[in-house]
């Protein structure tokens, strides 16, 4: 905020500056006597910048998930334009997961979908569980229930009161304390 307020103010001095006035006093000596006079007027100094043309950022396929965003900002002396693309990883799952329903698999492009916790919390309240490990309906909710660490929105749903007492189980049966692999360390 403070370099907004700060280029502000530098290009309003400049545009104050450009303007200037002045008058000019002429005295002629002459063998017969002093001559004096005074011109008044106004003098404007015209210096146009140059101009900071932003870039073009053209996306002419509509089968590409990227928006194109620029800017650009110019002062008397200095000029900086900048552009960037913005990928929409929402774009891109929607588009894997309508080409892998139109290539028949079904469950996958469910499972896909499923990644973005608002379609999982869909399914759930549906009744209908995403799929997970190859097991759909009732065998997969059984496993959501047993690991639900590996749902997308599994920090939102540790903090759900009625999952409080799960929370505490787990929280119990895994810690980060013990090494699973200090075990197979000893056998080699």
């Amino acid at each position: 905020m403070k370099f907004i307020i700060s280029l502000v103010m530098f290009l309003l001095t400049n545009i104050l500056i450009t303007s200037s006035y002045g008058a000019d006093t002429n005295t002629t000596v002459s063998s017969s006597g002093t001559v004096s006079s005074t011109v008044t007027g106004t003098t404007t100094v015209d210096r146009t910048p140059s101009t900071a043309s932003a870039p073009n950022v053209i996306i002419n396929n509509n089968d590409i998930c990227k928006t194109g965003i620029s800017g650009a900002a110019q002062s008397a002396w200095f000029g900086i334009s900048l552009g960037k693309t913005i990928r929409d990883e929402n774009c891109e799952r929607l588009k894997l997961a309508r080409s892998l329903y139109g290539m028949g698999m079904k469950v996958a492009s469910v499972s896909l979908m499923c990644q973005d916790t608002r379609v999982f919390q869909a399914m759930e309240m549906a009744g209908t569980p995403c799929p997970i490990d190859g097991k759909i309906g009732e065998a997969a909710r059984v496993i959501w229930d047993k690991e639900p660490y590996r749902r997308p929105d599994y920090q939102e749903w540790r903090e759900k009161r009625e999952n409080k007492e799960k929370v505490a189980k787990l929280d119990a049966y895994h810690t980060d304390d013990t090494d699973p692999w200090a075990e197979d360390d000893e056998l080699y």
